[in-house]
C-alpha cells in the first residue's frame, strides 16, 4: 500500500478484534486527557477504535456507540476515568464552531472525535489518525 503523502503506517487490522486492540493499545497512550483525531470513510473502523479505545479505559463496549446524531456522548468507566466521544459525521465545519468545543477538548478525559477533518481546528498534541480500508484490511496511518 502506498502510503498517503506525509503520514506513516501505525499498525493493520485484519478484523474487528484487531481494531479493538488497536483501540485499547492507544488508550494508554491517550489517558489520562489526550485526543484523538479520526478521520476515514464510512465503515472504515472508526466506531470500532473509539470502543477500544473506551474498552482500554475501563468502559464498558456495550456503551459505546456512534454518537452520529446525539454528536457528543461521555461515558465513564467504575475507575472514574473519562471518554467524550464526538462524530462530526453531519456537519460542516462553519457549525461545529458554533459547539465551543474548545471547552470539551481543555476538559478532563480521553476525546475522540470521528470525522475529524470536519474540525476547523485541531487542538494542541492531538494524535491525528487516518482508517483507510483495502482488499478487508484497515490500515491506521498517522498524521505528523
Amino acid at each position: 500500500m502506498t502510503p498517503p503523502p506525509g503520514r506513516r503506517l501505525l499498525a493493520t487490522s485484519e478484523s474487528v478484534e484487531d481494531t479493538l486492540q488497536l483501540g485499547r493499545d492507544l488508550a494508554r497512550r491517550l489517558a489520562p486527557d489526550g485526543v484523538l483525531l479520526l478521520s476515514g470513510d464510512l465503515g472504515a473502523g472508526k466506531t470500532v477504535l473509539a470502543r477500544g479505545v473506551a474498552v482500554g479505559l475501563g468502559v464498558s463496549a456495550g456503551e459505546v456507540q456512534s454518537p452520529t446524531y446525539t454528536l457528543i456522548r461521555e461515558h465513564r468507566a467504575p475507575s472514574g476515568a473519562r471518554m467524550v466521544h464526538l462524530d462530526l459525521y453531519r456537519l460542516e465545519p462553519e457549525e461545529v464552531l458554533d459547539l465551543g468545543l474548545e471547552e470539551v477538548f481543555a476538559g478532563p478525559g480521553v476525546k475522540v472525535v470521528e470525522w475529524a477533518e470536519r474540525l476547523p481546528f485541531a487542538p494542541a498534541g492531538a494524535l491525528r489518525l487516518e482508517l483507510v480500508r483495502e482488499d478487508g484490511a484497515r490500515s491506521l496511518w498517522e498524521h505528523p
